[in-house]
C-alpha cells in the first residue's frame, strides 16, 4: 500500500503534465521491472492514465487514484494513532 501511495503521490505532484517513466522510477526509488508491473496494476484499476506520445509513456493521477490517496491518508493517520508505522 504505502509503494502505490508513493506512486500516486509523485504523479500526482507532476500535476496535468503526468510524469514520463525514468521521472517516476527515479522519484519512487523502484526499479523498472518492479514499476512497470505496479503501473500495469494501477491503470488497470483506473488509479493512473498511461499516455503514449512517440513512444515514450507519460503517467496521470485520475479522479480515483486521488481518492485512493484521501483514503490511504486516512488509514496511515489512525494506524499512527494507534502506534503502528506504515
Amino acid at each position: 500500500m504505502q509503494i502505490v501511495g508513493d506512486i500516486l503521490t509523485v504523479t500526482e505532484a507532476s500535476g496535468q503534465d503526468g510524469i514520463k517513466t525514468t521521472a517516476l522510477i527515479t522519484k519512487a526509488n523502484l526499479s523498472h521491472s518492479r514499476l512497470s508491473k505496479l503501473l500495469s496494476n494501477l491503470t488497470g484499476s483506473d488509479l493512473i492514465n498511461k499516455i503514449e506520445f512517440d513512444g515514450k509513456h507519460t503517467f496521470v493521477i485520475t479522479p480515483k487514484g486521488r481518492q485512493y490517496l484521501e483514503s490511504y491518508a486516512k488509514f496511515a493517520d489512525i494506524a499512527q494513532s494507534f502506534g503502528l508505522e506504515l
